[in-house]
């Protein structure tokens, strides 16, 4: 395997464990809320989590690719306060994921 090959796979490894442990840290609260809640917003908050299993892959990254990027809501405003791209970087796909 070429030096490439392991870069990649390094990545992929770095990208895997950072993904599990955000999505542990923010997945586990929100399920134990959407079970236990009685609230009204449980349906709307149930349906946001459900959405990106229901969307097709091209449209959630599309629909990242225009709020994390330079000229999105979300993109523009970490730009500029904090000088954080999220477009084509590993935090941006670890976001994604």
């Amino acid at each position: 395997m070429s030096p490439e090959d392991f870069t990649a796979i390094a990545l992929t490894a770095k990208l895997a464990a950072v993904s599990t442990v955000l999505l542990l840290l923010v997945g586990t609260p929100i399920a134990w809320w959407l079970s236990r809640s009685r609230s009204p917003l449980r349906s709307v908050v149930g349906a946001i989590v459900t959405l990106p299993l229901v969307l097709p892959p091209v449209v959630v990254g599309y629909f990242l690719l225009v709020t994390l990027g330079r000229r999105g809501l979300i993109g523009s405003l970490l730009l500029d306060w904090f000088g954080i791209t999220l477009g084509f970087t590993w935090k941006g796909a670890a976001i994604a994921s």
